[in-house]
């Protein structure tokens, strides 16, 4: 079953989108304003991926290349291309 996922960017500009409006399931509250996305959030599906099981692995690249059935060097390029984006969108926010 292909599980529905938050958009993160804008269908009409591409845009990166922000949350307006949290509600609780429970009791159905509602919090309203102008929130941006988590780091983590604000990365693609895939790079999530890589992150998650980056630390299931913990942080073993040797480990994320059998994963993957990627080579080494594969692997610690993906994760340093992981890295820029991260700092890139550390320098946006600020």
């Amino acid at each position: 079953m292909m599980q529905n996922r938050m958009p993160l960017n804008c269908p009409s500009c591409s845009s990166m989108l922000e949350v307006k409006t949290l509600q609780c399931p429970s009791c159905a509250t509602t919090v309203n304003g102008q929130f941006p996305l988590p780091l983590l959030a604000s990365l693609s599906h895939d790079d999530q991926y890589f992150i998650v099981e980056f630390v299931k692995s913990s942080g073993s690249l040797k480990e994320m290349a059998g994963h993957f059935g990627l080579s080494y060097p594969s692997v610690r390029n993906r994760l340093d291309e992981l890295i820029k984006k991260i700092k890139t969108i550390e320098n946006t926010e600020e």
